[in-house]
């Protein structure tokens, strides 16, 4: 298996991600590709030992920015890192792509050059949400603003599948996030998608507030790329907010800071538990290939864990068991297909 990265994307550029990419080689044994300017790779390379690792180098002429159009630059920059790691992806020469790039750009690229996995009308992209029992999966994450009732039935399929594959659920309990747990709340898209699940065979439980999504009685959060891109990230700024609400009120007193040194084991197990750099990134699910998306400002382990969860993903099938879970069940291709039928009718994309 060979996982070609994007090493001219993040905010950091080759820097992070070759440390990260050098950690996963050594510690995984994991063959990997970097992709871009191969004079940087290079000289970011030099600084460890990697006789016995392996690393290969593809060079890219260009890169996407975080703020450029990512349609327009996929199909413009054809020598671009991230094009070029679809591309080898296509071509068989890599298993994974693994990006903390232009998200959007990763989705285009995903789309354009891997093409979608059958029966899915939009790929999402599915996050890791820690909570007082276990993880929690979230998706879509930001892929798709405006999304139609079947849309978020497909989500909740994929994200079956990714807790059964990755975090191991036996029967993923999905919640479709809204307003109220009432059958009267939510607005049009929630209502109707609330429908669609209570009549598809997959462990819907109904809706969930947005104060269940740390309990952890839920195993699979569906939404609308809009809103789970606000709270994915509502929960970094909180996240970031209460550390350094902590560090300050310990710091103005000797008894906060002699508490802080006798509580430091849980401090690490609770900072272990918030880190994303824990995760890695964020699967992108739907597309036929693998892609894991990594945060913009990803640290080196951030890196090596985004390429492990790749590896885990090409390793335990997840594309082949969402195709065949797509196929396998008549009563929710049928649903599906009227709604796309009904949504054509409308005039509506």
């Amino acid at each position: 298996m060979k996982i070609a990265v994007d090493a001219m994307g993040g905010d950091h550029g080759p820097e992070i991600v070759v440390d990260g990419a050098v950690s996963a080689a050594k510690e995984e044994g994991m063959p990997v590709i970097l992709v871009g300017n191969k004079r940087s790779i290079e000289a970011e390379l030099s600084k460890y030992d990697t006789r016995d690792l392996s690393i290969d180098v593809r060079n890219a002429s260009q890169t996407v920015g975080m703020g450029e159009s990512p349609v327009k630059a996929i199909r413009r920059k054809k020598n671009s890192s991230i094009r070029i790691c679809f591309e080898l992806v296509k071509k068989g020469e890599a298993d994974a792509v693994v990006s903390a790039g232009n998200s959007g750009a990763a989705m285009a690229a995903g789309i354009f050059l891997l093409k979608k996995l059958k029966g899915v009308d939009r790929p999402a992209i599915v996050v890791s949400i820690p909570t007082l029992k276990d993880q929690a999966v979230l998706l879509d994450a930001g892929g798709n603003v405006d999304c139609k009732p079947f849309h978020l039935l497909q989500f909740a399929l994929m994200g079956e599948v990714y807790a059964h594959d990755i975090m191991r659920k036996e029967r993923p309990r999905i919640g479709l996030l809204s307003n109220g747990e009432e059958e009267g709340k939510g607005n049009e898209l929630t209502r109707e998608t609330h429908e669609l699940l209570k009549r598809s065979k997959l462990n819907y439980i109904g809706y969930i507030e947005g104060r269940d999504v740390f309990g952890g009685d839920v195993d699979v959060i569906v939404c609308d790329g809009f809103v789970g891109n606000i709270v994915l990230k509502l929960s970094e700024g909180l996240t970031e907010a209460i550390i350094t609400m902590l560090k300050r009120d310990i710091a103005e007193s000797f008894q906060a800071k002699l508490g802080y040194m006798l509580s430091q084991g849980v401090f690490k197990k609770l900072k272990k538990k918030i880190d994303y750099a824990e995760y890695g990134g964020a699967p992108m699910l739907g597309i036929d290939g693998v892609c894991i998306v990594g945060h913009g400002g990803s640290s080196a382990k951030a890196i090596k864990n985004a390429l492990i969860r790749a590896k885990e993903c090409v390793d335990r099938g997840v594309n082949r068991h969402m195709t065949e879970r797509l196929g396998m069940n008549p009563d929710l291709q049928r649903i599906m297909a009227e709604n796309r039928v009904k949504t054509t009718a409308g005039g509506e994309d």
